[in-house]
């Protein structure tokens, strides 16, 4: 049927119709790198088309003859290629999430572009036309290579789309579905996950319905409606302000008063509201629950009507339990508002039972999460952080966990509260089933930046999580490392961790921060007053091979900061050993020989080498000995220093060797 609409559809000479057809070949070609969508499958197409260039420029050659059968597999071919076109320059102007949408559309066009394509070629009458033997083998390769080509939407598409169709089936509103759809989304087809560039993203989306619409494609504009319905729930959907109105409006609408419910939304058997109604071949619809229990029994007649069943049939009946959710959600809409003036300070019992019913609400679904949210309870739950009843503070604590919880908008409205994190962290240091809340809600904080900015800026907070994450409470510890994790962003954080024997943010920044990074953080280590404890930490972990390496690599600055660094770790014998081992003394003897015009750096190196000395007298006996001085040469540049030092120099070098006098090595010491 083709063929018959094309031989009759033109009477343009063919040679303008193979010099056109290679013309839009190469305008696809271009189109293909611009395309958003399926990138690699289109440079394919463009591959294909490339090789079919020559074979084009070789038949307007060649041509002579008014075949008909030429004329037409040209037409043909002329037809899809500028189908192929049209397809590639869709995929470069339409959003990227409406190409992922159509992506199983978009790789059918694709395979049947390439089968029409590849069609036309096989119908050139290759015996009639005079073409070279390799333009012949060429047309002989395209048709099978191109009859062979495959495409498929990607395992991340395929499953994306099917959340989607899931979501739309089971009428899906969780928010928090909906931000992970989009997450999934972003990540397919290559967008940032700021909630700008999602908004954008989904705003392009959703303008696309309207050229759906203008094709009068009513199925399409349904299927992108119910995607549109579905993906509005996710945050970056729409701004907090926009949502909230939309939430007042329909709210206003409800009126004030719960309403009771339908009797038809009562089940017969158990009398109360369902929850998965189904209707039985009788039509009459039960509690699915109940109805199994009924035929579990032995039963197999309708409680109400007493007919025969078929036990097998139960139908979901999704019109009524619609029905129900749509009576429970305006009844728990209407109940939330009506609760906030209930939380104030006074009837401790009453609040708490307030306290006790919002935070089953916020529990039982997203959606409720959000209505919470929206009737702006965040600013009157950290008020009661405040009181002294510490089951209210605890309940209060659960309940802006679980709306702060993977929900920006909560934290953005947290963020808008003076002194919140002053009322959590004051938790923080209360009895351990608050501190234990009070850190989880935290960390949900610290995620967030507008709030982590601030955390560490509270007096005590810091030094409360270092303590807590090396206590007992195995998870209260992991959170509370978590959060210094995320507060490490900030070198004053990172200072003050160090400062309350939290080191591990700062060996990360002595290895991998830049050079002004470095220096801070050494002479950190310079300037704290540390425990022998504290000071194994940091050798063990890791500080002495940095601190070497800018002893024998680094500028003066940064010479004379690593060397201060060493003298403060090497003051403990332990350390001193260590270092001898891993090779301390060379770098620091060298030192000590080229820096004699910076009298201060010589005064530091000669102190750290004395604490080495002083150090292999620590050894034990049945210890395999540490020796300092490996070499006569070292021995007599030591004692030359003395005459050519001053005052504090003299003293360490003669400490030096006392020490080794007395130390496992004495006897060589001595004899050298």
């Amino acid at each position: 049927m083709a063929i018959d609409i094309v031989t009759t559809a033109s009477f343009v000479p063919a040679s303008e119709i193979l010099s056109q057809t290679v013309e839009v070949i190469l305008e696809t070609v271009v189109a293909a790198n611009d395309v958003f969508f399926k990138k690699d499958s289109f440079k394919e197409l463009a591959t294909y088309l490339e090789r079919i260039v020559p074979v084009l420029k070789e038949l307007n050659r060649k041509y002579i003859s008014n075949s008909e059968s030429l004329n037409t597999a040209i037409q043909i071919l002329n037809r899809e290629i500028k189908a192929a076109k049209q397809l590639t320059l869709e995929c470069s102007r339409k959003s990227k999430v409406y190409l992922l949408m159509n992506s199983r559309g978009i790789v059918r066009c694709l395979e049947g572009t390439m089968t029409e394509i590849s069609r036309a070629l096989s119908l050139l009458p290759l015996t009639s036309l005079e073409l070279s033997s390799a333009i012949v083998l060429e047309i002989g390769n395209l048709c099978d290579s191109m009859q062979k080509a495959e495409y498929n939407a990607a395992i991340a598409e395929e499953e994306i789309l099917e959340k989607i169709e899931t979501g739309i089936k089971e009428r899906n509103a969780d928010r928090s579905y909906a931000n992970n759809l989009l997450a999934l989304i972003a990540e397919a087809v290559g967008i940032p996950t700021e909630r700008s560039a999602l908004k954008k993203e989904f705003e392009d989306f959703k303008s696309e319905i309207e050229n759906v619409r203008l094709r009068k494609d009513t199925a399409e504009a349904i299927q992108m409606d119910q995607i549109i319905a579905l993906l509005g729930r996710a945050d970056a959907a729409s701004s907090p302000k926009e949502k909230e109105m939309k939430y007042l409006t329909k709210r206003k609408s409800l009126g004030s008063q719960p309403l009771e419910p339908l009797q038809s939304f009562y089940c017969p058997i158990t009398s109360d509201v369902m929850v998965d109604p189904v209707e039985t071949s009788s039509g009459q619809t039960f509690e699915r629950s109940a109805i199994e229990k009924w035929f579990t029994v032995g039963n197999n007649l309708c409680p109400l009507t007493m007919t025969p069943l078929d036990t097998s049939i139960l139908r979901p009946n999704k019109t009524l339990r619609q029905s129900i959710v749509e009576w429970k959600d305006r009844n728990t809409m209407i109940t939330i508002a009506s609760m906030k003036p209930n939380l104030t300070f006074g009837d401790e019992e009453k609040l708490l039972h307030c306290l006790g019913q919002l935070k089953d609400l916020c529990e039982q679904r997203d959606l409720h999460r959000e209505w919470v949210i929206l009737e702006n309870y965040i600013p009157v739950l950290i008020q009661l952080l405040g009181g002294k009843n510490r089951d209210v503070r605890n309940r209060v604590l659960v309940i802006l966990h679980i709306l702060t919880k993977d929900s920006d908008d909560a934290k953005d409205r947290v963020a808008k509260v003076d002194s919140v994190i002053e009322s959590v962290v004051r938790s923080l240091g209360r009895r351990i089933d608050e501190r234990r809340l009070a850190v989880a809600l935290l960390l949900e904080l610290s995620k967030y930046n507008l709030l982590r900015d601030n955390i560490g800026k509270v007096q005590g907070c810091i030094l409360l999580l270092v303590t807590m994450a090396s206590g007992d409470d195995n998870q209260a510890a992991r959170d509370a490392e978590e959060i210094l994790e995320n507060l490490s962003f900030s070198d004053q954080n990172i200072i003050q961790m160090a400062r309350a024997n939290y080191f591990k943010p700062l060996l990360q920044r002595l290895s991998t921060g830049s050079e002004d990074v470095k220096l801070i953080m050494a002479t950190t280590v310079v300037e704290m007053e540390l425990t022998d404890h504290n000071k194994v930490v940091l050798l063990e972990g890791g500080a002495l091979s940095l601190l070497l390496h800018w002893v024998s690599h680094g500028g003066i600055q940064m010479k004379s900061v690593a060397v201060k660094a060493l003298r403060n770790l090497s003051s403990i014998p332990k350390n001193g050993l260590q270092m001898i081992k891993e090779g301390a003394a060379r770098p620091l003897l060298d030192l000590l020989c080229l820096n004699s015009s910076s009298p201060t750096l010589v005064v530091q190196v000669s102190a750290t080498i004395m604490h080495l000395a002083l150090s292999t007298m620590s050894q034990e006996s049945n210890e395999m000995p540490v020796s300092l001085l490996e070499s006569d040469r070292d021995i007599y540049m030591l004692f030359s220093l003395i005459n050519l030092s001053g005052p504090e120099v003299q003293q360490n070098i003669l400490q030096v060797f006392q020490a080794l006098c007395q130390s496992p090595s004495a006897a060589n010491i001595k004899t050298r």
